[in-house]
């Protein structure tokens, strides 16, 4: 288990894209963040209190969380320096890159002078099964989006907390290092060698006769070039029986690709639900989910209106306004599944 307080480590950052990690922690676990390390003025900020790493420990901080996510998720060399003062100061160390604190030998040998910890969070577990897409008792929610980074993981955690306020079984099944760190489990399905990325996610999310719901975080795009495999196998190991599309209004390209345009709603909807069908036929969507922040809440409303007037199907900003409606219809999907579940679909 990570050690509570933290500290949450934000670098250099200027997109605030690359720290959504630290603000998805942040988000979700606001108790246990007392700070954040930046290396300038210029850099992204969270708002919570600036410290150093001697300050933090004398505050009560026992881990510092490497909030950042960047592409290939590397450390650069003034993030090692960084983590090294960090270990020295007395903390613990906790990465979601996919580059892992126990490969830097200096990282672990401070590590181990100094009695600290090192955490790699984007670490795949042993003893991985490939998938077989047998139909498996449950009901499981997913997200999909039109790109990376667009609220897959907030909208899994937004829906998660409706559907526990409404006094229903409900358990968020966390995909990325971010979710991992707020969950307290999960697994890391981009570090996970393909063939088993679907039985990866059969056993995050197994059977279960309770009642309950599983809502899994979704991750990347069937769309984007770099990261549609992992994409694929995380819709089959689900076996969902209902989609949520997330999606970032005024997006101007996918995430790290200049020049390829986000795919349309609509047609990002369809693929999803045709690959969803390979391991359940019966999958349908139960709404959209969309970023609006680039938006003024004019221009919000109005954009959410015309994809729910388009696509037919509930549409929120996860953030603005809450996914009551979209929970209702996940809802009233499940409520219209349990006769077939009870026959042994």
């Amino acid at each position: 288990m990570i050690a509570a307080p933290y500290l949450l480590y934000l670098g250099d950052c200027r997109d605030p894209l690359s720290i959504k990690t630290a603000r998805g922690v942040a988000q979700w676990r606001p108790d246990a963040c007392i700070g954040e390390r930046r290396l300038s003025a210029r850099a992204e900020s969270l708002g919570l209190a600036p410290m150093s790493y001697a300050e933090a420990v004398a505050q009560g901080a026992r881990t510092v969380l490497i909030g950042v996510a960047n592409r290939g998720g590397v450390m650069t060399d003034q993030d090692r320096s960084e983590m090294l003062e960090a270990l020295e100061a007395g903390l613990d160390v906790a990465s979601g890159l996919h580059q892992r604190l126990r490969d830097q030998p200096a990282l672990v040998e401070a590590a181990r002078r100094n009695g600290r910890t090192l955490h790699d969070v984007r670490a795949a577990p042993d003893g991985l099964q490939v998938g077989d897409g047998v139909r498996r008792a449950g009901f499981r929610v997913l997200t999909v989006g039109t790109d990376c980074s667009v609220g897959k993981m907030y909208t899994s955690l937004a829906i998660d907390r409706e559907l526990r306020l409404r006094g229903l079984r409900s358990d968020f099944r966390a995909t990325g290092q971010t979710g991992i760190m707020i969950a307290g489990s999960g697994v890391p399905v981009d570090n996970v060698i393909s063939d088993f990325v679907s039985g990866s996610v059969e056993a995050l999310s197994p059977a279960r006769h309770d009642g309950g719901i599983d809502v899994i975080e979704g991750q990347g795009s069937l769309f984007h070039p770099s990261y549609a495999a992992v994409s694929l196998g995380l819709l089959h190991g689900a076996q969902p029986d209902v989609l949520v599309l997330c999606h970032e209004a005024e997006r101007a390209h996918m995430r790290g690709l200049p020049g390829r345009p986000v795919p349309g709603l609509a047609e990002t909807l369809e693929r999803n639900l045709e690959a969803a069908r390979v391991t359940n036929p019966d999958v349908s969507a139960a709404g959209v989910s969309i970023n609006t922040s680039r938006l003024s809440e004019i221009d919000a409303r109005r954009v959410c209106r015309a994809v729910e007037d388009d696509l037919g199907l509930p549409v929120e900003d996860s953030w603005r306004t809450g996914v009551s409606r979209i929970t209702d219809r996940i809802v009233q999907c499940l409520q219209d599944l349990q006769p077939m579940a009870s026959a042994g679909r």
